[in-house]
């Protein structure tokens, strides 16, 4: 029953690490390499995240610049974040790319942290569908008499202990991301 328990971390973890990686995705009228995490270059005949062809500064709050390992990605790395959703455009040098992040507006801000918002909740659903499975492995393990039904009760509340850590870990990482798209 203590592997129930590591998976039902693990897997609650795995969600918490997804939540992270699209926060850092959304823009916040901060420049933040982890912006372009989304967006792959074809480059030679392969789909490739443009942080792994080239490096990705934040000079300023409101500047990328990125600065591609071979020059002749230039105009692919261009293409590809005119393509994303980004609704950014890039202006190329010859030698790196700059991409101006617009001040967003507040009709946008509210966009932004409803859409968070909405991860969030995603998230939190996932962790009590976790939750919710493993309290049935429990159920069916007393079922058939391999865990008494004290020590299922006591799973169960190290399990909920478990939901209860990683939700507000959920509400912290919301919080923190609502506050920095509605700082102006």
């Amino acid at each position: 029953m203590s592997d129930l328990m590591k998976q039902a971390e693990e897997r609650m973890n795995k969600s918490l690490q997804a939540l992270k990686k699209e926060f850092a995705s959304v823009r916040a009228g901060r420049a933040t390499p982890g912006l372009l995490d989304k967006v792959t270059v074809e480059y030679y005949g392969t789909s490739m995240p443009i942080h792994q062809l080239a490096s990705i500064t934040a000079p300023e709050p409101r500047l990328l610049v990125i600065q591609p390992w071979d020059k002749g990605a230039l105009a692919e790395i261009e293409k590809a974040i005119l393509k994303s959703d980004l609704g950014l455009t890039p202006t190329n040098d010859g030698q790196v790319i700059r991409l101006a992040i617009p001040q967003l507006t507040q009709e946008r801000r509210q966009e932004l942290a409803r859409m968070v918002r909405k991860l969030a909740e995603e998230s939190r659903v996932a962790i009590r569908n976790i939750r919710r499975e493993a309290n049935d492995e429990i159920r069916k393990s007393e079922k058939d008499g391999s865990v008494s039904e004290d020590e299922g009760r006591r799973l169960q509340e190290r399990i909920q202990g478990l939901t209860d850590r990683f939700i507000e870990e959920i509400d912290r990482l919301l919080a923190a991301k609502e506050k920095e798209i509605t700082e102006v």
